[in-house]
């Protein structure tokens, strides 16, 4: 049986980008994430996505991943939960998408 969940950890620098969290204080971080909610709220999602990549606020891009897996958007979804780290939610979208490649391969 193949190891899905190694190949991707072994795979995740080529698969997502990485950037270093800004230095802020915690009062500017719950500002940010505060203000962050409300874009998202707003339905302005890659404004969120950017203010939650920033202070690397785990519910919020776990939040964002859920959004983009209810668009059908597995790849971005996956990314945000990774990222998170939400890793259940990361895992049943590998498995997904494990098994549609699988299929591809043996047809």
């Amino acid at each position: 049986m193949v190891d899905y969940r190694k190949i991707f950890q072994e795979q995740e620098s080529s698969f997502i980008k990485t950037s270093q969290k800004l230095p802020i204080t915690s009062a500017q971080k719950v500002a940010l994430n505060r203000k962050g909610n409300v874009l998202f709220n707003e339905g302005n999602i890659e404004e969120a996505k950017r203010v939650f990549l920033a202070t690397g606020y785990s519910d919020g891009l776990s939040r964002i991943g859920d959004y983009y897996k209810s668009q059908g958007k597995l790849l971005d979804a996956l990314r945000m939960y990774w990222k998170a780290p939400d890793r259940n939610k990361a895992e049943t979208i590998i498995v997904q998408l494990s098994t549609v490649i699988k299929t591809l391969i043996d047809n």
